[in-house]
């Protein structure tokens, strides 16, 4: 697929350090010498004997210190840097890593967790969400069939500003890691005004935070999926609206029809999904699916070490 040829190249052109702290997972195992071998990142797998016991130490307290406000206690510390994952976020919070993978072996919420926890959240947002980059073969709509989809792993049922927030995140990245013009659509069962309700309200409230947060951001919504990436759908549907049926950047309404949604479009479709990619935090990251294949370890090792660069 071209879009994944080019973030690997992309991410090759300056190689950056990606823990991987899951180094008995036979996937991620087989991700590092890919990564390695093709020279796309520097891949760290975080053996046993990689951990330094006077590093761990020191980031045991360092974490207890920016927890204990939060009740954090010190015996429960120590036990969560029993897990590798934990000793790796914190080498990315103080650079001696540019970024890490895990998820493999983990569950979405105990990776966001350690993200969140030890990277920090970035505080133009206050607010970490996630988004998948699908690119879809044989597929005419979107970018010839690359999206982001967001958020399809964190925030369970978004308020307007969360919506708001997580449009301008997840459009930053399209710019940034496949030099999209982000085209964004909040979507929706109802195509303005076509239906009522909570869900429709808090998406008209997001679209007026959006214009005022970030003006020159090509954004509509409410929309169903039809009206957003199909143009003919659009002229019937929404023939005012800017995006007219070619929007690349799809802003999910609750977490539920982000997840099924991008499972969805990954199993029928046949489509390549990278990702969870965690977005909002101060340093780049990514969770994967635990049902994932070492070629998705690779391209979100890939998808980080641009965002590091």
């Amino acid at each position: 697929m071209d879009t994944i040829r080019k973030i690997r190249e992309t991410a090759g052109k300056k190689a950056k350090t990606i823990v991987l702290p899951e180094y008995n997972d036979a996937r991620v195992v087989e991700a590092s010498k890919i990564l390695e071998q093709e020279g796309i990142a520097k891949p760290l797998l975080l053996t046993p004997d990689k951990i330094d016991p006077k590093e761990k130490e020191r980031y045991i307290l360092e974490f207890y210190r920016m927890r204990r406000s939060k009740g954090a206690q010190l015996d429960a510390v120590r036990k969560l840097f029993e897990d590798p994952l934990y000793y790796a976020a914190m080498m990315t919070a103080e650079g001696k890593a540019d970024g890490f993978v895990a998820g493999a072996a983990h569950t979405t919420s105990d990776v966001g967790r350690a993200a969140i926890h030890c990277l920090g959240v970035d505080a133009r947002f206050s607010l970490a969400c996630s988004c998948f980059i699908m690119v879809v073969p044989n597929c005419i709509y979107g970018a010839q069939g690359t999206f982001v989809y967001a958020d399809c792993g964190l925030i369970p049922e978004p308020n307007p500003r969360q919506l708001a927030c997580i449009a301008i995140e997840a459009a930053e990245l399209a710019t940034k890691i496949l030099d999209l013009s982000a085209r964004v659509a909040l979507l929706s069962y109802s195509t303005k005004g076509s239906a009522k309700g909570k869900s429709v309200d808090n998406i008209i409230k997001a679209l007026a935070l959006l214009k005022e947060m970030v003006p020159n951001l090509l954004v509509d919504g409410e929309l169903q999926v039809d009206a957003a990436i199909v143009p003919e759908v659009a002229k019937i549907k929404c023939p005012d609206s800017l995006l007219a049926g070619q929007a690349n950047v799809l802003i999910f309404p609750n977490l539920d029809a982000g997840n099924i949604n991008y499972k969805l479009t990954h199993r029928l479709a046949n489509a390549r999904a990278v990702g969870p990619l965690l977005l909002g935090l101060n340093k780049p990251c990514s969770d994967l699916s635990r049902g994932c294949s070492s070629q998705d370890v690779v391209d979100c090792a890939a998808v980080t070490a641009i965002r590091a660069q």
